[in-house]
């Protein structure tokens, strides 16, 4: 198995199988469900994997520990992708200790109703447990995004692992770019609780932190303060890229002429970056993702049924499910005989803090007319301000 640091072994898996994480985030390069040994005068082994995977990772947990059964088991969540194969461990390993918080074990009772748990211990927030040379200190993070997760801090070795935070859709053998999966995981499964985060930001930086390992994604080793900026930035809904987001949908092209105008318009003004999405056939969570990168975004779509098109009420619904805020939207809507988006998407983020509308609204009857390319080019002119 893969030794990270002195001690401090891996033995999580990689799932190819998946398709869809959580049942709705396309995982393309799939996923890993990551799991750690610490081997010391007392070993513990940090949470375990999915269901799938059991027979696998005991094998994993077996290559570093030999013939040695294990101290303890620490659980820092209890989601199934992590908290799957307890009652395997408990089977196998019956003399070791689970360690946990008080939430911790009232979801694990709810999970294994049957399970018999001889062992435990509860633990709470700034306890320490000693292996021996080796000191873990436990770090409650409530809502990060369940309500019982907590880290696990190694003062010896200054290796902080990290529970769901700073993980990424992708299993470990494949290549890819961190951030930008570790932004649409973000802000998919983790972004309501910008709160939150930043609430652990500061009890992490009280901490001397070499390693960061997550239980998803690969384990962060160099440049952890880029790592570090950018969850500060996505947990206090700052912007991170300069530009402008265009999201769109369109039924027979009218309101995609109108976006094409708009953003050839931006590109002749100078804007750094213009990212153009149309909802219906593009990745939802990419285009959420793309909602909270920048600071200002344009809603383009058709009146429908007097409501908002499902795909832009559908993507509207999850920037303000996540706390979507301190944003500046411009609205571009069309209807042939009673236009309505713009009404109704300014009613969706009226409890959304700090967002300001653009003053111009385009608004297209049918087709885009040259009191409409006017309009745009008055957007465009605010959007650039």
């Amino acid at each position: 198995m893969n030794n990270i640091k002195n001690n401090i072994f891996y033995v999580g898996v990689n799932d190819h199988e998946l398709d869809l994480f959580e049942g709705q985030y396309i995982v393309p390069n799939g996923m890993a469900y990551n799991s750690y040994v610490i081997t010391d005068d007392k070993t513990a082994v940090l949470d375990t994997v999915d269901v799938k995977f059991g027979d696998k990772w005991l094998e994993n947990v077996n290559e570093v520990l030999g013939d040695k059964s294990p101290d303890y088991l620490i659980i820092q969540h209890m989601e199934p992708d992590h908290s799957a194969c307890i009652d395997k461990f408990v089977n196998k390993y019956p003399d070791a200790v689970i360690v946990g918080n008080a939430k911790t074990f009232d979801m694990l009772r709810a999970f294994f109703p049957d399970l018999d748990l001889p062992n435990t211990l509860t633990v709470k927030d700034g306890e320490i447990l000693s292996l021996g040379s080796c000191e873990l200190k436990f770090i409650t993070a409530p809502m990060v995004h369940w309500p019982e997760v907590m880290l696990t801090y190694d003062i010896t070795h200054k290796v902080l692992f990290s529970a769901d935070a700073f993980g990424k859709f992708g299993a470990l053998d494949t290549e890819e770019d961190w951030a930008c999966e570790a932004r649409r995981y973000y802000f998919g499964i983790v972004g309501k609780y910008g709160a939150q985060v930043q609430a652990l930001l500061k009890k992490a930086a009280a901490l001397d932190i070499e390693t960061i390992c997550p239980l998803h994604g690969p384990v962060l080793t160099e440049n952890l303060g880029y790592y570090l900026d950018l969850y500060n930035t996505w947990s206090s809904y700052g912007v991170e890229s300069d530009g402008i987001f265009i999201a769109y949908t369109s039924v027979y092209g009218n309101t995609k002429k109108a976006v094409e105008i708009l953003r050839d318009k931006l590109i002749e003004m100078g804007c750094p970056k213009v990212s153009v999405a149309d909802l219906a056939r593009e990745d939802m969570a990419e285009c959420v993702e793309d909602g909270f990168r920048y600071g200002k975004i344009v809603l383009a779509t058709t009146t429908y049924n007097g409501e908002i098109f499902p795909f832009m009420n559908h993507f509207i619904d999850d920037l303000v499910e996540r706390n979507y805020q301190n944003r500046t939207i411009g609205i571009i809507e069309n209807g042939s005989w009673a236009p309505m988006a713009a009404k109704r998407i300014k009613a969706k983020f009226e409890k959304s803090k700090d967002i300001k509308f653009t003053d111009t609204v385009v608004s297209i009857k049918s087709a885009v007319k040259s009191e409409n390319i006017a309009q745009i080019q008055a957007m465009a002119e605010e959007l650039m301000k």
